[in-house]
Parts: structure tokens; C-alpha cells; sequence
């Protein structure tokens, strides 16, 4: 089984890495192979492999690399020398249960997080067939995962352009689709939520209450505020993103 992340900037320390390796280690209970693709692997605890970020693909699109598109450069053959189930974790997960189920889901398929959507956007609308690429899994080496990035190079600059694709998850998506010619198997929602969507309370309650702790196996926080700021408390300009101090989420955000 194969782990994979990555990490580049200064956003994301080293630490938030190491803990992310610590919960995996805690939470899975097969052996593993943990890959983080890097630009930097100072302070990278042991049994974490660094791995170099691909080359650009296009410097006349990417002035700046790497960019959140490197995602759809992770399905490249040979990447790594990753071969079979990979999951792919953002480093600001938070992993609550096993996940060794995330293995025995829905074998040899594409599967990924069906995207949330803000609560007044959900009123008498489906959810958009688009994912959430924090946690994914593929099968790395094969034929369909060479496709999606096949696909990335062959539509980079339809890839790019936010008029038709608002995310990068928006494409990848779409790509998975056409490897298969079927939609990606969506995560149960009960085995993956979102912080935001799902713990913190809407305006103004929000202001006042703590975010409750939800009963799943992984916690998404997409945006702001990550866990460490989530855990003492987030306050930002825009009232109704803020959130009170939460300390439960260091009970499972740790080394």
C-alpha cells in the first residue's frame, strides 16, 4: 500500500507532514509505503520518503511551479516507482478511525471525496458531480492513472482556465471520468467530512459555540483555518468564517 502527499512552500512546516505520517501509522493497520513529494525535506521524520516535484510541464503556462496542478502530475507513471493502490492525503487532514478500509473500497477504481458545497448552496440543488482532491486513491503504474495524466498535458490550458474548470479537482475530476469512461466512486460520506461544513456552527452561532467533533475517519480542513489554528481558535474577516477554539482536534492532530 502506498501513501503519498505533498508538500512545498512555507505554509506547510515539516511537521505537518510527521504528523500526518504518526496518524497513518497509528490508523492503518497493513504495511505501507509513505512518499511525500517535496521541494524541501528538511525535518522529514524517518520512514518518510522524499520525493523531487516533476519538472514543469509547460513553463509558458506555469510562470510559477509548483502549482496546486502538480496533483495531476502525481498519476504519471513511474513517479516515485509507485506501483498499485496509492492514497493520497492533503498534509492538513486530520485522521480520526483506521483507514484501512480506504483500501478495500471499490477496488480498481478511481475514488475521491464528493466535493462539498456551502449550506445555502445546497437548498433544492444537487451536488455537482466534482470531487475533493484532499483524499483520493488510484492505482499507480497503471494504464487509467497514466491517462489522467495524459489527459492533463494533452488540455493543460483548458486545465488552467477557471471559466470552464473553477479548481484543479474540477479537472481532475473530469479526467478521471474520461480515463474510465464512468464517474470516480465517491467516498461513503461518513468516512470523510469537512471542518468547515461540517463542525462549525453558521452565523451567528458560530461566534459563541465550539465546534462540535463529528464521528468519522478523516476531517477535511479546505481553506482556513488549518488544524493547529482551528485548535486555539480562528478569527477572520469575514465573520462568519470564524471559528471558536477547539481543542479536541489535537486529541487526533499529533505525533
Amino acid at each position: 500500500m502506498n501513501i503519498l502527499c505533498l508538500k512545498w512552500g512555507t505554509r506547510y512546516p515539516a511537521a505537518f507532514t510527521n504528523i500526518l505520517h504518526a496518524s497513518v501509522r497509528r490508523h492503518l493497520r497493513r504495511p505501507f509505503r509513505f512518499v511525500c513529494v517535496t521541494d524541501d525535506a528538511t525535518g522529514l521524520d524517518a520512514g518518510i520518503e522524499a520525493c523531487p516535484f516533476p519538472e514543469n510541464p509547460d513553463p509558458g503556462v506555469f510562470d510559477c511551479w509548483p502549482d496546486i496542478f502538480v496533483k495531476l502530475c502525481l498519476f504519471r507513471k513511474g513517479l516515485a516507482d509507485l506501483r498499485g493502490p496509492t492514497l493520497f492525503f492533503d498534509v492538513d487532514v486530520v485522521i480520526q478511525e483506521d483507514i484501512d478500509c480506504f483500501f478495500d473500497y471499490a477496488p480498481g477504481r478511481f475514488c475521491i471525496i464528493h466535493n462539498w458545497v456551502e449550506r445555502r448552496k445546497r437548498i433544492f440543488r444537487k451536488l455537482p458531480d466534482i470531487g475533493n482532491s484532499s483524499l483520493f486513491r488510484f492505482n499507480a503504474g497503471s494504464a487509467e492513472a497514466h491517462a489522467v495524466y495524459q489527459r492533463f498535458l494533452d488540455e493543460m490550458p483548458q486545465a488552467v482556465d477557471r471559466a470552464r474548470y473553477r479548481t484543479e479537482q474540477a479537472f481532475m475530476t473530469y479526467a478521471m471520468t474520461q480515463a474510465t469512461g464512468r464517474l470516480p466512486c465517491w467516498w461513503p460520506e461518513d468516512w470523510v467530512k469537512s471542518f468547515k461544513r461540517t463542525c462549525v456552527y453558521p452565523l451567528p452561532f458560530n461566534l459563541f459555540l465550539t465546534p462540535h467533533k463529528p464521528k468519522t475517519k478523516v476531517l477535511v480542513f479546505h481553506g482556513n483555518p488549518d488544524p493547529d489554528v482551528a485548535a486555539r481558535g480562528f478569527h477572520a474577516p469575514k465573520l462568519h468564517n470564524s471559528v471558536r477554539p477547539c481543542p479536541w482536534v489535537l486529541d487526533d492532530w499529533r505525533l
